[in-house]
């Protein structure tokens, strides 16, 4: 008998991973979101509640089905796929909103694993991608699969445009710290201010950087990693709206991070470190925060986290 209830969380995620704008994701472990998806016997989608992971109303997030990025996700799966009756969905936000997290991402992800799992005939985890873009779309104003992509998936993903998005190997001997400044960078508005040209020497010096840290994905060679895990083109534009970015960073190279930048938009942080350092990194950049006058949140997770799931 077809489910007539089911949960599924999906985790928190890096986007860009500062070397990869819009084509490299990195899911993180210890924040996301969970998203209860039940058939109705009303015709439509809609939302009955949106709550924190403590249990208290989210206002700042809209309950029409159009505005919201997990219902819209899972509408465009469940009309996709012929499902019948109407949905009712429950939302709850374990990511800050406007964090740099994937906070819109993980909604949509929980969205389509929870309704996938109503369909009669379930589609294989990889082919919702496309569904969770759709809800990610509305919030973040264009279709990259940087947040969605390893929210669904785990782990570190390459995700180009027109491309199959791919898992990549991870040394399991480097770790993701994430330090959320309590701060919000409105996404959208973000994306809005990029520049839209860049010079062919920019170019050129990027692509080569992307290049170079994924082939020490696959090598192990942190060495390389280290001198390839730099943004030249989005970051030098963003960071300037993170107030704290720059004692953070500075504070996190110090440490002995592999590398350090803005996670999507920002204001949250990202570095990557041998495991053993972790903790120490994550103390640094929390200290640095703080000495800027901010509270702070951090978590620290291996590379080869686990994606979307759902839940008994």
């Amino acid at each position: 008998m077809t489910s007539q209830s089911s949960t599924a969380f999906a985790p928190a995620s890096i986007g860009n991973v500062g070397v990869g704008f819009d084509v490299l994701g990195l899911a993180i472990a210890g924040a996301g979101d969970r998203v209860t998806v039940s058939r109705s016997d009303n015709a439509g989608i809609a939302i009955t509640s949106i709550r924190t992971s403590d249990g208290e109303e989210l206002t700042d997030l809209s309950r029409d089905a159009d505005k919201n990025t997990a219902s819209i996700a899972a509408a465009a799966l469940w009309q996709a796929q012929g499902g019948e009756g109407g949905l009712t969905i429950d939302i709850e936000k374990g990511v800050p909103l406007q964090s740099g997290m994937g906070s819109s991402a993980a909604s949509a992800v929980a969205g389509v694993v929870a309704t996938n799992a109503l369909l009669d005939v379930p589609l294989p985890t990889e082919a919702l991608l496309d569904y969770a873009i759709e809800g990610e779309a509305f919030a973040s104003g264009g279709r990259h699969a940087d947040n969605v992509a390893p929210s669904l998936l785990g782990g570190l993903v390459l995700c180009p445009p027109g491309l199959d998005a791919v898992r990549l190997p991870t040394p399991d001997t480097v770790a993701s710290v994430l330090v959320h400044p309590e701060l919000r960078v409105n996404t959208a508005e973000s994306r809005a201010g990029l520049s839209a040209t860049v010079t062919r020497e920019q170019w050129i010096r990027q692509q080569g950087l992307l290049a170079g840290f994924v082939t020490a994905t696959f090598s192990g060679d942190l060495s390389l990693m280290r001198r390839s895990l730099k943004d030249l083109i989005i970051e030098p534009q963003r960071a300037p709206s993170v107030s704290c970015f720059e004692s953070v960073s500075r504070a996190a190279i110090e440490a002995g991070a592999i590398g350090c930048s803005l996670s999507g938009s920002g204001p949250s942080i990202f570095a990557l470190i041998e495991n053993e350092q972790a903790e120490r990194l994550a103390s640094a950049m929390v200290d640095a925060c703080e000495a800027q006058g901010i509270d702070c949140q951090s978590w620290i997770s291996p590379l080869s986290s686990p994606g979307a799931a759902l839940e008994d």
